[in-house]
């Protein structure tokens, strides 16, 4: 069997797992170099000089390969004679980049990069490539005093299952056994889940760092899985009920497991201020739309609320969820504005999610709601929702 055969035979078993499908595209490479006596020598890829990125594929009998990921176009790559498709791209600015290959219309990472965007559906695994700067980035570990990420499983008896969470507590949380800190919770969008925002987004890193330059407060922060209904078996695997609703869950479900599960399970295991004037909530996309509705509809639990990515009037998918969330602050402006102490809003420019938060700012706008309104350059990627979270955190709890 030709290595482009064992390739697109890999990837069509999806079910198996995001890691382990990336697992078995390099085996598939690596056992047919082996048949061939070791003649089909190692490909590396990515290989990053000077901004530029060179992807590389060994796929003999492909007939067309194409490198896509959030760095712009897709890329036809070119074959060699030795069967190896290359491309460059760039050069990029100094960030993380996601991407993944389609041979002849399958989509599959990079097996020669172990560097994996996994989360809650597997078709959306992508490769990872970081172009780095000349110095450190605001995202990037260093060296200063760290938090810890630690995962709590709880039983959820709004939704009626075992489900997971991860928190991350700031440098110091344990030598201080008589601080007590406010709290932000941190929702992420779909395909993504509980593990995403530090994985992926830095979250712990970011603030690290934020806290080491004293420009933040130190605070908790809650980062749940965003599917109402969905049980997670411990390895951070879960299924969403049937019939979900948009996005694979049930936000009533879902709104109900931060409420009488998640808030009151952290007031009572960690040392919260716990009150709506030392919480808040935010999150991206889906989150940032889960966001907007639960903060806004429950300002006696939270007084910070932020929406990234989204909106919340103005799309098919906010209609599906539930009434317009405006409508009842815009029945008593002064009251909404004088419980919330910041109501932001970003969404990048060229992000397809624009028209929605678009509509939402100018609907808050014609309430009377005070928020903040933030346009960015960029489109519904990783890179544009680090630096908000970069950007708000210093915002929060002051």
């Amino acid at each position: 069997m030709t290595i482009h055969h064992e390739i697109v035979r890999a990837a069509t078993v999806v079910t198996i797992g995001a890691a382990t499908l990336a697992m078995a595209f390099l085996a598939s490479a690596q056992e047919v170099g082996i048949r061939r006596g070791g003649a089909a020598a190692a490909v590396a890829s990515p290989v990053v000089t000077d901004g530029r990125v060179t992807f590389r594929l060994r796929a003999n009998e492909a007939k067309a390969v194409t490198v896509s990921g959030d760095f712009g176009p897709d890329v036809a790559l070119s074959r060699d004679t030795e069967g190896v498709w290359s491309a460059s791209v760039g050069p990029l600015k100094p960030d993380v980049y996601v991407y993944y290959f389609t041979v002849d219309g399958v989509r599959l990472p990079d097996p020669a990069n172990p560097q994996l965007k996994i989360g809650y559906v597997p078709s959306t695994t992508t490769s990872i490539v970081n172009v780095p700067g000349e110095g450190p980035a605001f995202y990037d570990v260093q060296d200063v005093p760290h938090g810890e990420i630690r995962t709590l499983v709880y039983k959820s008896r709004s939704n009626r299952v075992v489900r997971e969470l991860d928190v991350y507590v700031p440098p110091g949380y344990d030598a201080n056994p008589r601080q007590r800190y406010p709290v932000l919770y941190l929702l992420h969008g779909f395909a993504n889940d509980h593990h995403s925002w530090h994985r992926y987004g830095r979250a712990n890193a970011i603030l690290d760092n934020l806290l080491a330059k004293k420009a933040i407060r130190p605070f908790i922060v809650v980062m749940p899985l965003g599917y109402g209904g969905a049980a997670v078996n411990g390895d951070g695997n879960g299924i969403a009920p049937a019939g979900a609703g948009p996005f694979g869950g049930d936000f009533a479900l879902y709104e109900r497991d931060i409420l009488e599960d998640v808030v009151p399970l952290i007031d009572g295991k960690y040392r919260t201020l716990a009150n709506r004037g030392n919480r808040a909530i935010m999150g991206f996309s889906m989150g940032g739309m889960q966001a907007g509705r639960i903060g806004l509809g429950h300002l006696d639990t939270f007084s910070y609320v932020g929406i990234m990515s989204a909106g919340l009037i103005g799309n098919p998918v906010s209609a599906a969820v539930g009434p317009d969330p405006i409508a009842p602050l815009a029945a008593d402006p002064a009251g909404a504005n004088e419980r919330l102490k910041l109501l932001w809003i970003a969404c990048g420019t060229e992000d397809a999610a624009m028209a929605g938060a678009r509509s939402t700012h100018e609907a808050l706008q014609k309430a009377g709601i005070q928020h903040v309104f933030v346009e960015t350059e960029g489109a519904h990627h990783w890179r544009v929702w680090r630096r908000y979270l970069r950007d708000v955190a210093p915002l929060l709890f002051r």
